[in-house]
């Protein structure tokens, strides 16, 4: 079969390496003679690899003392319920820049005030905005480090004076981040770290237990620590998977190496959408993904045209998001140099 090229937004690709020590795992996990999908996850070979997950993460984003890692279900739309469940008190404050901000926004109203910092949503989330205040009484800031619909990112965070809580599920592990800035971050793996069905939260034990409210026990933070995140069963092979991912990444040479390649392969794509008069990017220069890539054909009758060249090239996934349009192109941490290229050789060579 010949190479594909996957710019897929989620799932995304994976390593072949990690999709191959999956598969071995799902033959024969641990040299135990059973399936990775079947064993308990009690047993001391699936509790080791929650483990080894735990301390992957802790070592390849340099997590200090006092935080806790947890995996859980419901992808990062639950945690928008969560984490106003187990901080808001009174006041949020959100900034608002794209569709999944927009959605925390709208689960966090069910529990409390919020305050709307700024948005970009006039002006179809084409920028991050800056420049906001962020209010000193409110219970947290929550911000969204990649919109991966629109295709813009975070540069920077801002020096919070309130515990800020970062979603950082489609650029997570591609940058070094400080995360000593953050009460809490949480990231679907789908992007970044593994596949779909399991959700990372790496939360600051200190700021839990401060709300007055009575938190449903699969909605606390507080109990998913205590039972070690196995309060109920976890989703095992995600996990699994997840570790292998992480292996690679740390193999290839952690997060620093993600950060160069990410930084490669953004400016060549971008080099040729911003020198190709046929196509347009959509989002404000200095807030640019080096994620999500979006961008337009802007003679819209060449469409047709243009997605039958890119497909007899091997390439899939770049059709833009349903809400959003164009095309984006997802240039997570396991797609090789060599798709973008090929992704450029049909821009360039496209008529």
């Amino acid at each position: 079969m010949s190479m594909k090229h996957n710019f897929s937004a989620g799932p995304s690709i994976l390593p072949q390496e990690a999709i191959d020590a999956s598969i071995e795992g799902i033959k024969n996990f641990a040299g135990t003679g059973l399936s990775v999908l079947e064993v308990s996850h009690r047993g001391k070979e699936f509790v080791s690899v929650v483990e080894d997950t735990q301390a992957t993460i802790k070592s390849l984003m340099n997590i200090p003392e006092g935080y806790d890692i947890l995996f859980l279900g419901g992808g990062a739309s639950l945690q928008f319920l969560m984490v106003a469940y187990n901080l808001l008190e009174t006041k949020a404050a959100y900034l608002k820049t794209g569709v999944w901000a927009a959605n925390a926004v709208k689960e966090a109203k069910h529990l409390g005030l919020v305050e709307v910092v700024a948005s970009s949503e006039d002006t179809n989330y084409n920028y991050i905005p800056k420049d906001y205040i962020i209010p000193t009484d409110a219970d947290y800031f929550h911000c969204t480090s990649n919109n991966t619909i629109y295709g813009s990112q975070m540069q920077s965070f801002p020096n919070s004076p309130v515990t800020m809580v970062c979603d950082m599920s489609s650029d997570i592990l591609s940058r070094q981040v400080d995360v000593s800035k953050f009460g809490l971050i949480y990231a679907g793996a789908q992007k970044n770290m593994g596949p779909a069905g399991v959700t990372v939260v790496i939360v600051r034990k200190d700021i839990l237990g401060k709300v007055s409210r009575k938190i449903p026990s699969m909605l606390d933070y507080k109990l998913h620590i205590e039972k070690e995140t196995m309060f109920n069963t976890p989703p095992v092979f995600p996990i699994f998977a997840m570790l292998q991912n992480l292996k690679w990444v740390q193999k290839v040479g952690g997060v620093n190496e993600m950060q160069k390649r990410a930084a490669a392969r953004a400016e060549l794509l971008y080099n040729e959408i911003d020198n190709n008069p046929l196509f347009s990017g959509t989002i404000a220069k200095e807030d640019r993904s080096q994620m999500n890539a979006c961008f337009v054909l802007n003679d819209a009758s060449l469409e047709e045209k243009f997605n039958a060249a890119w497909k007899e090239a091997g390439i899939s996934g770049i059709k833009g998001h349903r809400s959003a349009g164009g095309y984006r192109a997802s240039i997570y941490n396991a797609l090789p140099l060599e798709s973008v290229e090929a992704l450029v050789n049909v821009m360039r060579t496209f008529n």
